[in-house]
């Protein structure tokens, strides 16, 4: 669940998602008081929230495209010019 804190479709989605995120930061430095729940996060967890929208950019995109060729292939053995992504 990417959401921006600039949803267009939905702009109070996009602020509460921001809100989840600064509550989440804040009680993972201790603060349990913050406003959300061991309970919330688990379900926020459970659908594939993302906490923060840092990327680790072009290293991540990568790193995903050869694990999708490993489970395809059965190795990590990328031909120099692997025409169906050029790019791996």
């Amino acid at each position: 669940a990417r959401v921006p804190i600039m949803f267009t479709p939905n702009p109070s989605l996009g602020v509460w998602v921001r809100n989840q995120r600064i509550k989440y930061k804040k009680f993972r430095n201790g603060n349990t008081s913050c406003g959300i729940t061991e309970e919330q996060i688990r379900r926020l967890n459970s659908i594939g929230f993302e906490w923060s929208l840092k990327s680790n950019g072009p290293w991540e995109v990568r790193y995903q495209e050869l694990e999708s060729y490993v489970q395809e292939f059965g190795n990590a053995r990328v031909p120099m010019k692997f025409t169906p992504n050029p790019s791996l």
